[in-house]
């Protein structure tokens, strides 16, 4: 049963480790209330919405492991996933590793301690939209607004300020034909967007260290 869940969503139940952690993944496109085109690694929403509640709800698992490369998606459905790994809680933590894009950076600093490889990108951008667009003001008012919510969620759970994200993400020269930043690993760390740079090993240390410290100690004799 444990395999099946594993290839099924690419999560594992529990490890069996010194403390139970829930591995969680979120890798490709972030797929909301629109099905991506076939062909695509995504990551369903309302797949890891149940396990983000089973997660809280159940006494075996001690704590939570995001593992993110993702190149961003739907924006609602990344932050109601960001939304709710915040509200986790438990000792929780995420790696990104490959990248961590557009509407993947909050759930890159959702978590209680963020982790980067030196390796790794995120990629910062305004807001974008596929299909058909109105243009009247109001529509975009609604990406101001959408842009703001993200800012606000990013500075909220990172050191990065909202005025330092928003020029990050409206600066010019560094991506071609649209506006925005790449920040590589140790870069995305001097920024305060990301905690700090480590590997799987140090994310893991991290959530054993919180899960002890949590811990009531043993009575004495």
């Amino acid at each position: 049963m444990e395999q099946d869940y594993m290839m099924q969503t690419g999560s594992i139940i529990k490890t069996k480790g010194q403390h139970s952690i829930h591995c969680l993944t979120v890798v490709g496109l972030i797929e909301g209330h629109v099905e991506a085109g076939q062909g695509q690694k995504v990551t369903k929403y309302e797949h890891v919405i149940p396990q983000l509640v089973a997660i809280q709800e159940d006494p075996a698992i001690q704590g939570l492991l995001v593992i993110l490369n993702t190149v961003g998606g739907d924006v609602e459905a990344g932050l109601a996933l960001a939304e709710l790994i915040s509200g986790v809680g438990k000792p929780s933590a995420t790696l990104v590793l490959g990248g961590g894009h557009s509407i993947g950076i909050p759930l890159a600093v959702s978590a209680q301690r963020s982790f980067i490889v030196p390796t790794a990108t995120m990629t910062i951008h305004p807001v974008r939209h596929s299909g058909l667009v109105l243009g009247v003001p109001q529509t975009m008012r609604y990406f101001e607004q959408m842009q703001e919510r993200i800012a606000g969620f990013v500075e909220s759970h990172s050191k990065i300020s909202k005025e330092r994200f928003v020029e990050l993400m409206m600066h010019t020269g560094e991506l071609v034909m649209d506006v925005g930043t790449v920040l590589e690993g140790p870069r995305a760390v001097e920024e305060g967007l990301i905690d700090q740079l480590g590997g799987l090993a140090d994310a893991l240390e991290y959530l054993y260290r919180e899960i002890e410290a949590q811990q009531p100690p043993a009575l004495q004799e």
